[in-house]
């Protein structure tokens, strides 16, 4: 990062999008001004008595401002621990104690989401708030680049993910497997040009943020939207003349069936890759009539990444014994995939269904301090991803359900037993079952099944809302049914969810669903 900035110093680096009305300012950073600014942040978080390899939370939105921290983080060998501004303040408490922060960085408009946390947490000694005497308090700092030893071994971000019992799990990046993801994201994509523009519409601190290292490597743009808004995303991306880009397939049907979207000149694009969720075949076949040939979607988790990949020509065309707009793609040359069997992880043949398996350099060593989550997930050094598929003679892989009920809503992970959990903690509640149905908008939401004491006073509403508080809107079920009758269970005792779930997705031939 320090040798980018140094070569392309004049050259843009950073955008943060303004608004077409100019309500939002565009902001703009040279390289030389991004790095600046971002020795500035690991002077003053060193400054406090951070020493490299101690963890610093960082709760934001897509701004100018989290770039310094993208780079002060880098330049003080600080291990970056993104929070998630949809999550409730539960979910926060949680990723900064088990994770040992000593130091969180929150965006103004996101610090009452955070208030007491230096209480609760027993490790965190330091809170920045960027307030509008932000700018001041990093200009008190120096920008000499403070240049510590760092091991390609060296913890780079600790991401999270869903875990089978409701709590988030860290997966910790090296400098090294973070560098071998963002290597493996490119393999196929179209040559990165000097001042080659790409839009994180989607946060940095999920799937966009893998695009962000890259983009810089190569001398990018890495333009920022705060907010996801459809209006504001198809102006910004002609007027930067956006050439890279990140969507999840609600995104992506929101970008491509705007009012204005046939009219726009969309030449400048060359790549649009696609995940985080799978996609439906209507929103792939009317965005590459909408955007052209510059669909690209692969496939993976945050604890191993990517595994596979495909490009237009191979998305859309013909195979004989396949079918490629079904697909995830095809594995990559640096990494290994295959279909086991969801109880021994012994290899089934081609064509078998079983759960998907990876190896790859851009994966997991482990869950952060979970040696027991660790064990359940990775036999030797594959992971297994809980994920149902198969590969066909060709290669393509298909992803077909989800081994412990996941489900993916506009391309972020939530866990049934985390719903279940708080909706069993009201008093009328007597248990809950929680599952994925269809969503024409997220792709699939969560829904609930309650069943409440006789007499209950509480109604459907009020538990959304509580689950709304507690964890965070996006995680709230779509809908919630009230029953007295006792919940269908396994000959062993645990919640039949998908009996619950299967007439919901009546007529479809996969049970996961895509924007």
């Amino acid at each position: 990062m320090r040798r980018s900035a140094t070569f392309h110093s004049q050259y843009p680096a950073v955008v943060e999008a303004g608004t077409a009305d100019g309500a939002r300012p565009t902001r703009r950073l040279t390289y030389a001004e991004a790095w600046t600014r971002g020795l500035r942040l690991a002077n003053a978080l060193l400054d406090l008595g951070l020493r490299p390899g101690d963890r610093v939370g960082v709760l934001e939105d897509n701004t100018l401002e989290s770039v310094d921290f993208f780079c002060g983080t880098a330049a003080a060998n600080l291990v970056r621990v993104p929070l998630y501004p949809r999550n409730g303040v539960d979910a926060h408490e949680h990723m900064l104690d088990h994770t040992g922060c000593r130091a969180l960085v929150v965006s103004e408009s996101h610090a009452a989401a955070v208030a007491g946390l230096a209480d609760r947490v027993a490790s965190l000694e330091h809170v920045i708030v960027r307030d509008d005497g932000y700018e001041d308090w990093l200009a008190g700092f120096d920008d000499t680049d403070p240049d510590p030893e760092v091991s390609p071994d060296d913890w780079f971000i600790i991401r999270h993910t869903g875990g089978t019992t409701g709590r988030s799990k860290g997966v910790g990046y090296t400098h090294k497997t973070w560098l071998d993801a963002g290597r493996d994201w490119f393999y196929n994509l179209p040559p990165v040009e000097l001042g080659d523009v790409c839009q994180h519409a989607g946060p940095i601190s999920h799937g966009s943020g893998y695009l962000f290292t890259p983009m810089w490597l190569s001398g990018g743009v890495n333009l920022l939207i705060p907010k996801f808004d459809a209006d504001e995303v198809v102006d910004t991306m002609e007027r930067e003349r956006v050439a890279y880009g990140f969507l999840v397939p609600a995104m992506l049907n929101a970008v491509v069936r705007h009012p204005t979207a046939t009219e726009r000149d969309w030449s400048h694009l060359k790549c649009i890759q696609i995940g985080g969720a799978p996609i439906a075949d209507d929103t792939a076949l009317l965005a590459r009539d909408v955007l052209g040939d510059v669909l690209y979607q692969g496939f993976g988790q945050t604890e191993a990444l990517p595994i596979t990949m495909m490009g237009p020509k191979e998305w859309f065309s013909q195979v004989e014994g396949s079918n490629p707009l079904r697909s995830a793609g095809r594995p990559l040359p640096y990494g290994d995939l295959e279909i086991v069997d969801p109880d021994t992880a012994e290899p089934l043949p081609i064509g078998a269904e079983g759960e998907i398996a990876i190896r790859c350099d851009g994966q997991m060593l482990g869950f952060w301090n979970n040696p027991e989550a660790t064990a359940e997930r990775m036999r030797d050094d594959w992971v297994l991803t809980g994920d149902i598929g198969r590969l066909d003679e060709n290669g393509y892989l298909y992803v077909l359900d989800r081994k412990d009920d996941m489900i993916i809503s506009g391309g972020f992970n939530i866990w049934p037993a985390e719903l279940e959990n708080t909706l069993t903690d009201h008093p009328e509640v007597v248990e809950a079952a929680v599952f994925g149905v269809p969503s024409e908008r997220w792709g699939e939401s969560p829904y609930a099944v309650v069943t409440v004491v006789e007499g209950a006073s509480v109604t459907a509403e009020e538990l959304i809302e509580r689950c709304a508080d507690h964890l965070g809107s996006y995680k709230k079920p779509a809908g919630i049914e009230l029953t007295t009758d006792e919940l269908p269970k396994s000959p062993v005792g645990k919640l039949a969810r998908k009996v619950l779930r299967e007439p919901h997705w009546a007529g479809l031939d996969r049970r996961v669903a895509g924007n």
